[in-house]
């Protein structure tokens, strides 16, 4: 037996794709279980400072649930840079425009915020629709 913690190795994990269908998904719960894989907290090999996650594809963004009154209390704010540049717009009507942005909103927050998390990040694949243009990779639906 050895005494060694083991450590994984970049480029040493084999990274697999999942698909999850946001059909009825609680936002925020589905975020948490994506979060996790994207870093590989679900691996016996995790390593913090090593990208041991896996792909995501998220399908049906548009059809996401919100809890409550989220639609119309709670608000994305992005600044332009410019005096007087504050913009604020609701969840509800982000979700009609772009459900996308609302996924890796929610995703990004739970990652770390350091060059491995923009990197985990980019695994993250969101369509609003139910077609996705990566059958090729063999994507397991995944269960949450």
């Amino acid at each position: 037996m050895r005494r060694q913690t083991y450590m994984a190795k970049a480029g040493e994990v084999e990274q697999n794709w999942h698909v999850v269908d946001a059909t009825d998904q609680v936002l925020g719960r589905m975020a948490t279980e994506i979060a996790q894989v994207l870093m590989g907290k679900h691996r016996p090999e995790y390593t913090p400072h090593v990208d041991t996650g896996d792909y995501v594809v998220v399908t049906n963004a548009k059809n996401v649930k919100l809890t409550g009154r989220k639609d119309t209390q709670s608000v994305r704010q992005r600044y332009t840079g410019y005096p007087g540049g504050l913009k604020v717009e609701t969840f509800g009507s982000l979700r009609e425009r772009k459900p996308e942005m609302l996924i890796e909103d929610a995703v990004r927050r739970m990652l770390p915020k350091n060059r491995l998390g923009r990197v985990m990040l980019k695994k993250l694949k969101v369509y609003a629709g139910s077609e996705h243009p990566h059958q090729a990779q063999q994507p397991v639906e995944m269960k949450l």
